[in-house]
């Protein structure tokens, strides 16, 4: 199994065109701080570039969190209850989000993320959750947002999760804040997750997952995510109107050829039923 890189706050191991990311603080619920978020940036850019990697799997160190998030003793520590503005914002109009920088898709990376829940999801963690194309959780997983309890607006968090799950559920997850938890089952009910393993098995699970993914030409997943995503934000008319050309831009003669041979050789693709 290869590596790449050189982080301090994040793992990474490449095999079979898959690479596995594991937040890496769980000291700190991997929560993420200055540091990760600068390393997650760079990440993203170098897995862009990575002929490689074709499908990216994002998991938490441990079993006792994904992610909880910003880490507040380093971004509220020094707190200025008299400043008249909000640390963060630059003008009541233009807020420097130290959560969107780090998102996979903010940084222009459109190969597949399966994100592999284990433990607890909360808060800032949508942020990458939000941003993941499909989410699989441990049997032990919850999701929660508690910023509401801790005198914040959430906005930024579950804006993120609009589309991804029902939207009752994420009005009353937003509302209840730390006072309630969702556990996997009830995300897997609300469509947050797609499918929910045993802690033991989590993480090999998303890794045949995303193995599958990889096993494809990655100019194929990679439009294919652009028009899925591209259709959740626009009108169904203006996505359509773009699909001739991510059809054209998205397929190659290589990758038809491949899919040609694939289909004559007769050989059956081994499929299990979920």
């Amino acid at each position: 199994m290869g590596t790449m890189g050189d982080f301090e706050t994040l793992e990474i191991s490449v095999k079979d065109a898959v690479a596995t990311v594991t937040l890496n603080r769980p000291f700190a619920m991997n929560s993420f701080n200055a540091e990760m978020r600068s390393e997650l940036i760079r990440l993203w850019s170098e897995l862009r570039s990575n002929d490689d990697v074709r499908c990216v799997v994002v998991t938490g160190a441990g079993d006792r969190a994904f992610c909880t998030g910003i880490d507040r003793t380093e971004a509220l520590g020094d707190l200025d209850v008299d400043s008249d503005n909000l640390d963060g914002y630059v003008t009541p109009f233009m807020f420097d989000d130290p959560g969107h920088a780090m998102c996979p898709k903010a940084n222009d990376f459109w190969k597949p993320i399966v994100a592999a829940v284990n433990g607890i999801a909360c808060g800032g963690a949508f942020y990458l959750l939000g941003e993941a194309d499909i989410i699989v959780a441990s049997e032990t997983a919850t999701f929660f947002d508690p910023h509401v309890t801790y005198g914040m607006t959430a906005a930024f968090e579950p804006m993120q999760l609009v589309g991804k799950m029902d939207f009752g559920e994420l009005v009353r997850m937003s509302l209840m804040g730390a006072s309630e938890r969702i556990s996997a089952q009830r995300a897997l009910q609300a469509g947050l997750v797609s499918e929910v393993f045993s802690p033991e098995t989590l993480l090999d699970e998303a890794q045949k997952i995303a193995a599958t993914i990889a096993s494809v030409p990655s100019l194929v997943t990679q439009g294919t995510l652009r028009a899925l995503w591209l259709a959740r934000e626009l009108s169904r008319k203006q996505a359509l109107d773009q699909a001739y050309l991510i059809t054209s831009v998205g397929t190659s003669k290589e990758s038809l050829a491949a899919g040609q041979e694939r289909f004559s050789s007769g050989e059956r693709v081994e499929w299990r039923l979920r």
